[in-house]
């Protein structure tokens, strides 16, 4: 009888972590599972291989930043796990953008450590509304994913700075990607030697078809934000860059080249690099933009 009932639970606990899968071409490549490493300091990669999550730990209770998809919310709980702590210390979730591919284990990993979610005014509505609204570039009314609601959000402005005891990590509003985006950062010590850290959130120009960043007759032109939002990552005190799509900062070819005497997440320029190749990929969509108008 004690089997069948252990059975039962865990089918049930099975259903509650799954039970918002989202389905797209690159999904199942994104969620591959990825071991946890640490990154430096108290800053741990405990993400998928293609979803990046960070764990910040502290005396008082830990900071994850993220949740990539529905689906991965049990990979990321069980990297932390693996790494000796625990969910429930997890007391403040914060994220960098509402899209499902951010967002969409926020909802199964906050009921697991009663964290509280922090994030950007802009995404607090997309997440609320459970699938990207209009005014994203993104935005498909005729193609919507739809996740789980998140409506119980701690907004957070530009250069605030949210805390767990000594734990001290700061938004900077970084419109583009999503009118919400944000990156946030912080600094992690080893040995009494700090490091800047910075989650950079995607600067990437993709949008639904029929979006122009450039603007048309029905969005306004967000180029000079977009450029200003590259501007301010590149500006930022950045010893140690992690990206939202850990592709974008090379983070699993950090991971291979890590000696125990070099450690190769240390790259100072790391966000003047990925701003770098952000204002490119911009510059050369509203190249296309303004080719098709011809």
């Amino acid at each position: 009888m004690k089997a069948m009932v252990a059975v039962v639970l865990w089918m049930a606990a099975g259903m509650a972590w799954g039970q918002a899968a989202v389905h797209c071409g690159a999904c199942d490549e994104w969620n591959q599972p990825q071991a946890p490493f640490k990154v430096y300091g108290n800053t741990w990669y405990v993400g998928t291989k293609g979803l990046s999550a960070l764990l910040v730990t502290g005396p008082q209770g830990h900071v994850l930043l993220d949740g990539a998809l529905p689906q991965s919310a049990p990979l990321i709980r069980k990297n932390i796990e693996a790494l000796g702590f625990r969910i429930e210390d997890v007391k403040l979730i914060l994220n960098s953008h509402s899209h499902w591919d951010h967002s969409g284990g926020i909802p199964a990993l906050q009921r697991a450590s009663g964290a509280q979610l922090a994030a950007s005014a802009w995404s607090a509505r997309e997440m609320a509304a459970g699938h990207n609204i209009e005014g994203d570039p993104q935005f498909d009314p005729a193609d919507r994913i739809r996740t789980e609601k998140i409506t119980k959000v701690r907004l957070v402005a530009d250069g605030e700075t949210v805390s767990v005891g000594p734990l001290r990590l700061t938004a900077h509003l970084t419109p583009g990607h999503t009118p919400g985006s944000t990156a946030w950062s912080w600094q992690s010590c080893e040995q009494d030697e700090c490091r800047n850290v910075v989650y950079a959130d995607s600067l990437t120009p993709v949008s639904a078809d029929g979006f122009h960043f450039s603007g048309d007759a029905t969005h306004p032109d967000i180029t000079a934000s977009f450029r200003a939002s590259i501007a301010k990552l590149a500006a930022l005190p950045c010893d140690v860059v992690v990206s939202t799509h850990p592709g974008f900062t090379d983070t699993f070819d950090k991971l291979a080249a890590r000696t125990p005497g070099h450690n190769t997440f240390v790259a100072p320029g790391g966000c003047k690099a990925l701003a770098e190749e952000s204002a490119r990929n911009l510059e050369k969509r509203i190249a296309t933009e303004r080719a098709e108008r011809r």
